[in-house]
């Protein structure tokens, strides 16, 4: 074979490989972000069997919904008390190249939108004020969604899904609120004690059955309280 000859068979192979290097398989729900020499060329969606110049870079993108389960973010509650939240993001790329162009990780902006979000926005206790964990929500997807769009991702929701106390108040809390549930309880005892004395005491005056002074009604007042108290097993004031 002469020079001629083997540089067209050379040509040829080059050719052969420079094709088959291109084809590739795209997936539903896979986008492919493909660049030249550092500029942005285009996006690729489609799926099934295709070809792809072989010298662009090729980035793989997930376009599908997703959901992030975040580890315990540090928040607050209305009264400054700190907290740990544990949010369920619903997410999707969006804009693909603004997606992986505009920050190097597109996951870790969102996980930072998060968390700075949780810094701005009061987050209650299960049990706490009526409808309070669904304006927190409503108010974390806003402010979510608002910090990821210029970077391609949208936010369809952000919700808490487990309140807690921070680990170095958790101990302190706990006896606050035990303390407080305790104070409930004997003000209810104390409330019935004192309905059932004044009933007493009533029934007794009015049927005549007893006259009784000042001094007397005080006293008489004194040991029913006692009496009610003991009997409920309670400590007499």
């Amino acid at each position: 074979l002469g020079p001629a000859q083997w540089a067209a068979y050379a040509g040829a192979g080059a050719l052969g490989l420079f094709g088959i290097g291109g084809l590739a398989r795209g997936r539903t729900g896979r986008a492919w972000v493909l660049g030249l020499f550092g500029r942005y060329r285009g996006t690729v969606r489609r799926s099934g069997l295709l070809w792809v110049n072989p010298l662009l870079l090729r980035r793989r993108v997930d376009v599908r919904l997703r959901h992030w389960r975040s580890e315990p973010v540090p928040a607050a509650d209305g009264g400054g008390v700190a907290l740990r939240v544990v949010v369920l993001v619903v997410w999707r790329v969006r804009d693909t190249a603004r997606a992986v162009l505009g920050v190097e990780d597109h996951e870790t902006y969102l996980r930072e939108c998060v968390e700075a979000a949780l810094a701005r926005v009061p987050v209650e206790m299960p049990g706490g004020p009526r409808g309070a964990g669904e304006a927190a929500g409503e108010t974390l997807t806003r402010l979510v969604a608002a910090d990821a769009a210029p970077v391609g991702l949208e936010v369809f929701s952000v919700q808490p899904v487990r309140v807690e106390y921070a680990p170095e108040i958790a101990a302190a809390m706990h006896r606050r609120r035990i303390a407080a549930l305790d104070a409930r309880h004997r003000a209810s005892v104390l409330t019935s004690v004192v309905d059932s004395v004044e009933d007493t005491v009533t029934r007794l005056t009015v049927r005549g059955l007893v006259e009784l002074d000042d001094y007397e009604r005080k006293a008489l007042v004194k040991d029913l309280t006692v009496a009610f108290c003991a009997g409920r097993g309670e400590t007499a004031p």
